[in-house]
Protein backbone atom coordinates (compact mmCIF):
# COMPACT_ATOMS: atom_id res chain seq x y z
CA UNK A 1 0.00 0.00 0.00
CA UNK A 2 1.29 3.45 -0.95
CA UNK A 3 1.84 6.65 0.71
CA UNK A 4 1.75 10.12 -0.62
CA UNK A 5 4.16 13.02 0.36
CA UNK A 6 1.73 14.97 2.27
CA UNK A 7 0.65 11.67 4.67
CA UNK A 8 4.43 10.62 5.13
CA UNK A 9 5.49 13.94 6.76
CA UNK A 10 2.03 14.10 9.01
CA UNK A 11 3.15 10.38 9.48
CA UNK A 12 6.25 11.91 10.56
CA UNK A 13 5.07 14.44 12.47
CA UNK A 14 3.22 12.22 14.74
CA UNK A 15 6.14 9.87 15.47
CA UNK A 16 7.91 12.93 16.82
CA UNK A 17 5.42 13.82 19.00
CA UNK A 18 4.83 9.85 20.56
CA UNK A 19 5.36 10.16 24.19
CA UNK A 20 9.16 8.70 24.95
CA UNK A 21 8.45 7.97 28.68
CA UNK A 22 5.99 6.18 31.07
CA UNK A 23 6.76 8.85 33.57
CA UNK A 24 5.22 12.45 33.20
CA UNK A 25 5.85 13.81 29.39
CA UNK A 26 5.51 17.27 30.70
CA UNK A 27 9.19 17.46 32.14
CA UNK A 28 11.35 19.29 29.26
CA UNK A 29 15.09 18.01 29.12
CA UNK A 30 17.55 19.89 28.39
CA UNK A 31 18.68 19.99 24.74
CA UNK A 32 22.45 19.11 23.85
CA UNK A 33 24.16 21.85 21.99
CA UNK A 34 26.85 21.75 18.88
CA UNK A 35 29.78 21.70 20.71
CA UNK A 36 29.60 18.53 23.30
CA UNK A 37 27.60 16.94 20.19
CA UNK A 38 30.89 17.24 18.04
CA UNK A 39 32.97 15.59 20.84
CA UNK A 40 30.52 12.89 21.12
CA UNK A 41 30.46 11.91 17.05
CA UNK A 42 34.07 12.19 17.51
CA UNK A 43 34.25 9.62 20.41
CA UNK A 44 31.70 7.59 18.90
CA UNK A 45 34.06 7.68 15.25
CA UNK A 46 37.40 7.77 16.59
CA UNK A 47 38.54 9.17 20.50
CA UNK A 48 42.33 9.63 18.72
CA UNK A 49 44.77 7.32 17.19
CA UNK A 50 44.58 4.68 20.00
CA UNK A 51 43.88 1.20 18.54
CA UNK A 52 45.57 2.29 14.41
CA UNK A 53 48.59 1.40 15.34
CA UNK A 54 47.45 -2.14 13.64
CA UNK A 55 47.47 -0.71 10.50
CA UNK A 56 50.81 0.01 10.58
CA UNK A 57 51.85 -3.66 11.85
CA UNK A 58 49.23 -4.77 9.21
CA UNK A 59 50.96 -3.13 6.18
CA UNK A 60 53.61 -0.81 7.29
CA UNK A 61 53.99 2.92 7.35
CA UNK A 62 53.01 3.98 4.13
CA UNK A 63 49.47 2.23 3.28
CA UNK A 64 48.62 2.95 7.17
CA UNK A 65 48.91 7.22 6.55
CA UNK A 66 47.95 6.78 3.16
CA UNK A 67 44.54 4.81 4.31
CA UNK A 68 43.59 7.26 7.27
CA UNK A 69 44.29 10.06 4.53
CA UNK A 70 41.98 8.40 1.51
CA UNK A 71 39.47 6.21 3.15
CA UNK A 72 37.98 9.20 4.97
CA UNK A 73 36.80 10.06 1.26
CA UNK A 74 35.84 6.86 0.03
CA UNK A 75 34.35 6.19 3.58
CA UNK A 76 33.41 8.85 5.94
CA UNK A 77 32.45 11.54 3.99
CA UNK A 78 29.94 9.92 1.96
CA UNK A 79 28.52 8.32 5.38
CA UNK A 80 28.48 11.72 6.98
CA UNK A 81 26.74 13.13 4.10
CA UNK A 82 23.97 10.45 4.34
CA UNK A 83 23.59 11.02 8.00
CA UNK A 84 23.59 14.77 7.81
CA UNK A 85 20.57 14.69 5.09
CA UNK A 86 18.33 11.49 6.56
CA UNK A 87 19.17 12.91 10.63
CA UNK A 88 17.42 16.59 9.46
CA UNK A 89 14.60 14.98 7.44
CA UNK A 90 13.50 12.84 9.63
CA UNK A 91 14.62 14.13 13.42
CA UNK A 92 13.68 11.29 16.16
CA UNK A 93 15.35 8.80 18.34
CA UNK A 94 15.43 5.80 16.14
CA UNK A 95 17.54 7.23 13.55
CA UNK A 96 18.57 4.89 10.73
CA UNK A 97 15.48 2.55 12.12
CA UNK A 98 13.12 5.77 11.03
CA UNK A 99 14.59 5.59 7.81
CA UNK A 100 14.62 2.42 6.58
CA UNK A 101 10.87 2.29 8.18
CA UNK A 102 10.21 5.26 5.68
CA UNK A 103 11.61 3.08 2.63
CA UNK A 104 10.80 -0.35 3.05
CA UNK A 105 8.56 -1.01 5.70
CA UNK A 106 8.78 -2.67 9.43
CA UNK A 107 10.27 -5.64 8.31
CA UNK A 108 13.40 -4.10 7.08
CA UNK A 109 13.94 -1.40 9.18
CA UNK A 110 13.14 -4.42 11.83
CA UNK A 111 16.37 -5.69 10.72
CA UNK A 112 18.07 -2.60 10.47
CA UNK A 113 17.47 -2.63 14.55
CA UNK A 114 19.06 -5.37 15.18
CA UNK A 115 22.01 -5.11 13.31
CA UNK A 116 23.15 -2.04 14.44
CA UNK A 117 22.42 -2.28 17.93
CA UNK A 118 24.21 -5.50 18.05
CA UNK A 119 27.10 -4.32 16.22
CA UNK A 120 27.21 -1.28 18.76
CA UNK A 121 26.98 -3.63 21.80
CA UNK A 122 29.47 -5.34 20.74
CA UNK A 123 31.74 -2.36 19.68
CA UNK A 124 31.20 -1.37 23.59
CA UNK A 125 32.84 -4.77 24.57
CA UNK A 126 35.65 -5.01 22.56
CA UNK A 127 35.71 -1.05 24.19
CA UNK A 128 36.14 -2.67 27.92
CA UNK A 129 38.85 -4.51 26.52
CA UNK A 130 40.96 -2.61 24.98
CA UNK A 131 40.63 -0.20 27.99
CA UNK A 132 41.64 -3.34 30.38
CA UNK A 133 44.40 -3.87 28.17
CA UNK A 134 45.97 -0.14 28.07
CA UNK A 135 45.40 -0.50 32.06
CA UNK A 136 47.25 -3.57 32.49
CA UNK A 137 50.57 -1.93 30.62
CA UNK A 138 50.14 0.00 34.02
CA UNK A 139 48.86 -2.70 36.27
CA UNK A 140 49.97 -6.34 34.51
CA UNK A 141 47.57 -7.93 37.73
CA UNK A 142 44.88 -7.34 34.48
CA UNK A 143 47.03 -9.50 32.33
CA UNK A 144 45.29 -12.47 32.53
CA UNK A 145 43.36 -14.55 35.20
CA UNK A 146 40.23 -13.89 37.51
CA UNK A 147 41.38 -10.00 37.59
CA UNK A 148 40.75 -9.67 34.32
CA UNK A 149 37.80 -11.40 33.99
CA UNK A 150 35.68 -9.38 36.63
CA UNK A 151 37.69 -5.95 35.77
CA UNK A 152 35.83 -5.98 32.44
CA UNK A 153 32.08 -6.10 33.80
CA UNK A 154 33.11 -4.15 36.79
CA UNK A 155 34.41 -1.37 34.41
CA UNK A 156 31.66 -1.86 31.94
CA UNK A 157 29.10 -1.41 34.58
CA UNK A 158 30.56 1.84 36.62
CA UNK A 159 30.67 3.72 32.87
CA UNK A 160 27.14 2.88 32.67
CA UNK A 161 25.69 4.75 35.82
CA UNK A 162 28.18 7.95 34.06
CA UNK A 163 25.47 7.45 31.03
CA UNK A 164 22.61 6.97 33.62
CA UNK A 165 22.96 11.01 34.92
CA UNK A 166 21.76 12.16 31.67
CA UNK A 167 23.03 13.23 28.36
CA UNK A 168 23.78 16.55 28.85
CA UNK A 169 26.54 15.35 31.47
CA UNK A 170 28.09 12.88 29.06
CA UNK A 171 27.95 15.80 26.22
CA UNK A 172 30.24 17.51 28.39
CA UNK A 173 32.36 14.78 29.82
CA UNK A 174 33.09 14.08 26.34
CA UNK A 175 34.71 17.61 26.06
CA UNK A 176 36.98 17.46 29.20
CA UNK A 177 38.16 13.57 28.10
CA UNK A 178 38.65 14.71 24.40
CA UNK A 179 41.01 17.78 25.01
CA UNK A 180 42.95 15.19 27.58
CA UNK A 181 43.24 12.52 25.52
CA UNK A 182 44.05 14.44 22.45
CA UNK A 183 47.15 16.32 24.82
CA UNK A 184 49.44 13.54 24.69
CA UNK A 185 49.39 12.94 21.05
CA UNK A 186 49.95 16.92 20.14
CA UNK A 187 53.31 16.79 22.88
CA UNK A 188 54.38 13.54 20.55
CA UNK A 189 54.44 15.35 17.21
CA UNK A 190 55.75 18.43 18.42
CA UNK A 191 58.76 16.47 20.63
CA UNK A 192 59.46 14.43 17.71
CA UNK A 193 59.97 16.69 15.18
CA UNK A 194 63.64 17.17 15.10
CA UNK A 195 63.84 13.28 14.92
CA UNK A 196 61.67 12.59 11.94
CA UNK A 197 63.03 11.15 8.74
CA UNK A 198 60.52 11.40 6.09
CA UNK A 199 61.74 8.81 4.27
CA UNK A 200 60.55 6.46 6.83
CA UNK A 201 57.09 7.22 5.81
CA UNK A 202 57.34 5.54 2.70
CA UNK A 203 58.02 2.27 3.72
CA UNK A 204 55.30 -0.26 2.52
CA UNK A 205 56.07 -3.09 4.96
CA UNK A 206 59.30 -5.34 6.08
CA UNK A 207 59.18 -6.71 3.19
CA UNK A 208 62.22 -7.17 0.70
CA UNK A 209 59.88 -7.72 -2.36
CA UNK A 210 57.87 -4.69 -2.25
CA UNK A 211 58.86 -1.74 -3.65
CA UNK A 212 59.77 1.43 -1.55
CA UNK A 213 60.67 -1.34 1.34
CA UNK A 214 63.69 -0.13 3.93
CA UNK A 215 63.80 -3.03 5.51
CA UNK A 216 65.18 -6.51 5.00
CA UNK A 217 63.41 -8.67 7.56
CA UNK A 218 60.34 -10.33 5.61
CA UNK A 219 56.90 -9.36 7.39
CA UNK A 220 53.80 -10.67 5.37
CA UNK A 221 50.98 -8.11 4.81
CA UNK A 222 47.40 -8.57 6.04
CA UNK A 223 45.22 -7.32 4.41
CA UNK A 224 42.27 -8.08 5.74
CA UNK A 225 43.56 -6.68 9.42
CA UNK A 226 44.47 -3.40 7.83
CA UNK A 227 40.64 -2.71 6.15
CA UNK A 228 38.98 -4.33 9.46
CA UNK A 229 41.44 -1.47 11.42
CA UNK A 230 40.38 0.87 8.94
CA UNK A 231 36.97 0.22 8.75
CA UNK A 232 36.57 -0.01 12.80
CA UNK A 233 38.60 3.03 13.45
CA UNK A 234 36.47 5.09 10.74
CA UNK A 235 32.94 4.41 10.98
CA UNK A 236 29.83 4.67 12.97
CA UNK A 237 29.00 8.03 11.71
CA UNK A 238 25.50 7.59 11.46
CA UNK A 239 25.26 6.05 15.17
CA UNK A 240 24.31 9.63 16.32
CA UNK A 241 21.20 9.42 14.20
CA UNK A 242 19.68 7.92 17.33
CA UNK A 243 19.99 11.13 19.66
CA UNK A 244 18.12 13.56 16.61
CA UNK A 245 15.64 13.96 18.96
CA UNK A 246 17.60 15.03 21.68
CA UNK A 247 19.45 17.41 19.74
CA UNK A 248 18.96 20.81 19.86
CA UNK A 249 17.94 22.42 16.10
CA UNK A 250 18.81 19.54 14.62
CA UNK A 251 18.07 20.72 11.04
CA UNK A 252 21.22 22.86 11.63
CA UNK A 253 23.61 21.17 14.33
CA UNK A 254 23.55 18.17 12.27
CA UNK A 255 25.79 19.11 8.85
CA UNK A 256 28.11 21.37 11.08
CA UNK A 257 28.61 18.98 13.78
CA UNK A 258 28.95 15.95 11.64
CA UNK A 259 31.73 17.95 9.78
CA UNK A 260 33.37 19.32 12.80
CA UNK A 261 33.84 16.19 14.38
CA UNK A 262 35.54 14.60 11.04
CA UNK A 263 37.83 17.27 10.34
CA UNK A 264 39.51 16.48 13.93
CA UNK A 265 38.95 12.94 13.26
CA UNK A 266 41.49 12.90 10.71
CA UNK A 267 43.65 14.92 12.20
CA UNK A 268 43.38 12.51 15.21
CA UNK A 269 44.91 10.14 13.61
CA UNK A 270 46.96 11.60 10.85
CA UNK A 271 49.37 13.59 12.85
CA UNK A 272 50.31 10.62 15.46
CA UNK A 273 50.70 8.28 12.97
CA UNK A 274 53.13 10.74 10.87
CA UNK A 275 54.88 11.71 14.30
CA UNK A 276 55.37 7.92 15.49
CA UNK A 277 56.48 6.34 12.06
CA UNK A 278 59.09 8.93 10.93
CA UNK A 279 60.62 9.51 14.27
CA UNK A 280 61.40 5.93 14.74
CA UNK A 281 62.74 3.10 13.00
CA UNK A 282 60.22 0.51 11.65
CA UNK A 283 59.69 -2.02 14.13
CA UNK A 284 56.38 -3.89 12.56
CA UNK A 285 56.05 -6.33 14.31
CA UNK A 286 56.04 -4.11 17.49
CA UNK A 287 52.73 -2.34 16.16
CA UNK A 288 49.53 -3.70 17.60
CA UNK A 289 47.40 -2.07 20.14
CA UNK A 290 49.37 0.34 22.44
CA UNK A 291 52.25 0.32 20.69
CA UNK A 292 51.74 4.68 20.94
CA UNK A 293 52.93 4.20 24.55
CA UNK A 294 56.24 2.61 23.30
CA UNK A 295 56.93 5.18 20.15
CA UNK A 296 56.31 7.60 23.46
CA UNK A 297 58.86 6.51 25.61
CA UNK A 298 61.22 6.07 22.72
CA UNK A 299 60.60 9.72 21.52
CA UNK A 300 60.14 11.65 24.67
CA UNK A 301 60.51 9.24 27.47
CA UNK A 302 58.72 7.74 30.64
CA UNK A 303 56.35 10.20 31.11
CA UNK A 304 55.08 10.69 27.88
CA UNK A 305 54.32 7.04 27.76
CA UNK A 306 52.15 7.26 31.24
CA UNK A 307 50.84 10.23 30.05
CA UNK A 308 49.43 8.51 27.05
CA UNK A 309 48.54 5.57 28.78
CA UNK A 310 46.28 7.51 30.77
CA UNK A 311 45.04 8.96 27.93
CA UNK A 312 44.14 5.78 26.00
CA UNK A 313 42.14 5.08 28.96
CA UNK A 314 40.53 8.06 29.19
CA UNK A 315 39.47 7.72 25.40
CA UNK A 316 38.22 4.23 25.92
CA UNK A 317 35.87 5.55 28.94
CA UNK A 318 34.93 8.56 26.08
CA UNK A 319 34.25 5.97 23.43
CA UNK A 320 32.22 3.89 25.36
CA UNK A 321 29.92 6.54 26.81
CA UNK A 322 29.12 7.76 23.46
CA UNK A 323 28.44 4.01 22.07
CA UNK A 324 25.76 3.28 25.09
CA UNK A 325 24.52 6.91 24.57
CA UNK A 326 23.49 6.00 21.36
CA UNK A 327 22.40 2.28 21.80
CA UNK A 328 19.87 3.62 24.54
CA UNK A 329 18.41 5.92 22.67
CA UNK A 330 18.00 3.26 19.71
CA UNK A 331 16.50 1.11 22.39
CA UNK A 332 14.35 3.98 23.28
CA UNK A 333 13.74 5.23 19.70
CA UNK A 334 12.39 1.28 18.42
CA UNK A 335 10.23 0.94 21.50
CA UNK A 336 8.38 4.61 20.66
CA UNK A 337 7.45 3.94 17.39
CA UNK A 338 6.39 0.19 18.39
CA UNK A 339 9.24 -2.31 17.10
CA UNK A 340 10.23 -2.78 21.02
CA UNK A 341 7.16 -3.04 24.09
CA UNK A 342 6.38 0.17 25.20
CA UNK A 343 8.48 -1.36 28.43
CA UNK A 344 11.55 -0.29 26.52
CA UNK A 345 10.98 3.23 26.21
CA UNK A 346 10.51 3.78 30.20
CA UNK A 347 13.23 6.91 31.19
CA UNK A 348 14.86 7.88 34.54
CA UNK A 349 12.24 9.74 37.03
CA UNK A 350 15.52 11.66 37.83
CA UNK A 351 17.29 11.93 35.32
CA UNK A 352 14.98 11.45 31.92
CA UNK A 353 17.78 8.86 30.51
CA UNK A 354 15.84 5.63 28.87
CA UNK A 355 17.50 3.56 31.56
CA UNK A 356 15.75 0.50 30.33
CA UNK A 357 18.20 0.75 27.28
CA UNK A 358 21.26 1.36 29.28
CA UNK A 359 20.83 -1.70 31.52
CA UNK A 360 19.98 -3.57 28.23
CA UNK A 361 23.04 -2.56 26.30
CA UNK A 362 25.26 -2.97 29.38
CA UNK A 363 23.92 -7.02 29.78
CA UNK A 364 24.69 -7.83 26.10
CA UNK A 365 28.31 -6.21 26.14
CA UNK A 366 29.21 -7.85 29.38
CA UNK A 367 28.11 -11.18 28.23
CA UNK A 368 30.14 -10.86 25.08
CA UNK A 369 32.91 -9.20 26.40
CA UNK A 370 34.78 -12.53 26.68
CA UNK A 371 34.92 -13.01 23.18
CA UNK A 372 38.50 -12.68 21.24
CA UNK A 373 39.31 -9.10 20.58
CA UNK A 374 39.54 -10.17 16.87
CA UNK A 375 36.67 -11.77 16.52
CA UNK A 376 34.42 -8.82 18.28
CA UNK A 377 36.40 -6.04 16.00
CA UNK A 378 35.09 -8.28 12.61
CA UNK A 379 31.75 -9.18 13.93
CA UNK A 380 30.69 -5.54 14.29
CA UNK A 381 32.01 -4.48 11.38
CA UNK A 382 30.13 -7.55 9.54
CA UNK A 383 27.00 -6.46 11.11
CA UNK A 384 27.49 -2.76 10.90
CA UNK A 385 28.04 -3.73 7.05
CA UNK A 386 25.04 -5.34 6.86
CA UNK A 387 23.21 -2.44 8.42
CA UNK A 388 25.32 0.06 6.14
CA UNK A 389 23.93 -1.59 2.52
CA UNK A 390 20.42 -1.58 4.02
CA UNK A 391 21.20 2.18 4.63
CA UNK A 392 22.70 3.28 1.37
CA UNK A 393 19.84 1.80 -0.51
CA UNK A 394 17.29 3.48 1.63
CA UNK A 395 18.98 6.83 1.44
CA UNK A 396 18.73 5.96 -2.74
CA UNK A 397 14.83 4.49 -2.35
CA UNK A 398 14.25 7.91 -0.17
CA UNK A 399 15.06 10.48 -3.24
CA UNK A 400 12.82 8.44 -5.49
CA UNK A 401 9.95 7.84 -3.28
CA UNK A 402 9.89 10.96 -1.59
CA UNK A 403 11.44 13.41 -3.71
CA UNK A 404 9.76 16.56 -2.29
CA UNK A 405 9.99 16.12 1.42
CA UNK A 406 11.83 18.61 3.42
CA UNK A 407 15.33 18.10 3.40
CA UNK A 408 16.73 20.97 5.53
CA UNK A 409 20.21 19.75 4.38
CA UNK A 410 20.23 17.92 1.39
CA UNK A 411 23.68 16.17 -0.29
CA UNK A 412 24.22 18.56 -3.76
CA UNK A 413 23.28 15.90 -6.36
CA UNK A 414 20.94 14.05 -8.18
CA UNK A 415 20.02 10.16 -8.25
CA UNK A 416 23.01 8.80 -10.89
CA UNK A 417 25.17 10.72 -9.03
CA UNK A 418 24.53 9.42 -5.23
CA UNK A 419 24.43 5.91 -6.74
CA UNK A 420 27.96 6.46 -7.94
CA UNK A 421 29.03 8.30 -4.80
CA UNK A 422 27.67 4.77 -2.77
CA UNK A 423 28.90 2.36 -5.16
CA UNK A 424 32.61 2.68 -3.63
CA UNK A 425 31.84 2.34 0.03
CA UNK A 426 29.30 -0.48 -0.80
CA UNK A 427 31.94 -2.41 -2.75
CA UNK A 428 34.33 -2.31 0.64
CA UNK A 429 31.38 -3.14 2.78
CA UNK A 430 31.13 -6.47 0.46
CA UNK A 431 34.74 -6.90 0.80
CA UNK A 432 35.12 -6.42 4.82
CA UNK A 433 32.08 -9.26 4.77
CA UNK A 434 33.67 -11.74 2.23
CA UNK A 435 36.81 -11.93 4.57
CA UNK A 436 35.09 -12.70 8.09
CA UNK A 437 36.00 -16.37 9.64
CA UNK A 438 33.13 -18.50 10.91
CA UNK A 439 32.81 -16.99 14.25
CA UNK A 440 31.27 -14.13 12.77
CA UNK A 441 29.01 -15.48 10.50
CA UNK A 442 28.16 -17.86 13.09
CA UNK A 443 26.95 -14.55 15.55
CA UNK A 444 25.02 -12.47 12.16
CA UNK A 445 23.60 -15.26 11.35
CA UNK A 446 22.05 -15.87 14.75
CA UNK A 447 21.40 -12.30 14.86
CA UNK A 448 19.14 -12.02 11.52
CA UNK A 449 17.44 -14.92 12.46
CA UNK A 450 16.63 -14.36 15.72
CA UNK A 451 15.39 -10.71 14.23
CA UNK A 452 13.20 -12.42 11.55
CA UNK A 453 11.42 -14.76 14.51
CA UNK A 454 10.44 -12.08 16.75
CA UNK A 455 9.11 -10.09 13.96
CA UNK A 456 6.90 -12.34 13.41
CA UNK A 457 6.25 -13.07 17.02
CA UNK A 458 5.89 -9.72 17.50
CA UNK A 459 2.91 -9.31 14.98
CA UNK A 460 1.38 -12.49 14.86
CA UNK A 461 1.15 -12.84 18.92
CA UNK A 462 2.50 -9.79 20.78
CA UNK A 463 0.23 -7.33 18.73
CA UNK A 464 -2.01 -9.08 17.53
CA UNK A 465 -3.56 -10.85 20.84
CA UNK A 466 -2.15 -7.51 22.85
CA UNK A 467 0.03 -9.61 25.24
CA UNK A 468 1.95 -6.44 25.82
CA UNK A 469 1.74 -2.76 25.42
CA UNK A 470 3.24 -1.19 22.53
CA UNK A 471 3.38 2.40 21.85
CA UNK A 472 0.90 3.70 19.11
CA UNK A 473 2.97 5.11 16.37
CA UNK A 474 3.79 1.32 15.39
CA UNK A 475 -0.17 0.38 14.14
CA UNK A 476 0.10 3.93 12.13
CA UNK A 477 3.44 3.12 10.58
CA UNK A 478 2.17 -0.62 10.02
CA UNK A 479 -0.67 0.69 8.19
CA UNK A 480 1.01 3.51 6.56
CA UNK A 481 4.08 2.31 5.02
CA UNK A 482 3.66 -1.41 4.32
Amino acid sequence: MGVSNDESQQLLNHQETLPTTTVDTTKVSKKLSILPFIFLIYFEVSGGAYGAEAAVGAAGPFCAILGFLVFPFLWSIPEALITAELATAFPGNGGYIIWAHQAFGPFWSSLMGSWKFVSGVINLASCSVLCIDYIKRIFPLFSSGAPRYIAIPFLASMLSLVNYTGLVVVGYTAIALGVITLLPFILLALISIPQIDPSRWLSLSQNPSRWLSLSQDRVQTNWSLFFNTLFWNLNFWDNVSALAGEIDQPQKTFPKALFSAGMLTVLAYLVPLLAATGAIPLEQEKWVNGYFADAAKIIAGQWLMIFLEIGAVLSTIGFYEAQLTSCAYQVLGMSDIGFLPRCFSVRSKWFNTPWVGIVVSTSITIAVSYMNFENLVSSVNFLYSLGMLLEFASFLWLRRKLPTIKRPFKVPMELPGLVIMCLIPCGFLVYIMSVANGTVLLVSTTVTVLTVFWYFVMNNFCKSKMWTEFNYGAKLADEGLQ
